[in-house]
């Protein structure tokens, strides 16, 4: 699947840990990466300091969905079915 155009989904709903150029610790999930242009496209998308977990991720139907809207939900839904939450550190702390 190409990426669709005037999305920027992948841009905007997952939280990213590793440095990004001008954002050296990541940045929040919901929160869109400042490369991110207003017709929501990266504009480090071909320059070498794209972070590797922006160049890895490919576009997929199931991940992106139908629409920039769609792509949102699916990707904030994976989002935090994925982030620990308070009770997961406290869980894996008591059973160390």
């Amino acid at each position: 699947m190409q990426c669709r155009s005037h999305c920027g989904a992948c841009c905007t709903a997952p939280s990213i840990s590793s440095p990004i150029p001008g954002m050296p610790n990541g940045k929040a999930a919901g929160q869109a990466c400042i490369h991110l242009v207003e017709e929501y496209r990266c504009a480090i998308f071909n320059d070498a300091s794209r972070p590797k977990v922006c160049s890895d991720f490919m576009a997929e139907a199931m991940i992106c969905g139908n629409s920039r809207e769609e792509a949102m939900i699916i990707i904030a839904s994976i989002e935090a079915a994925t982030t620990p939450t308070d009770n997961d550190s406290i869980a894996r702390s008591s059973t160390q």
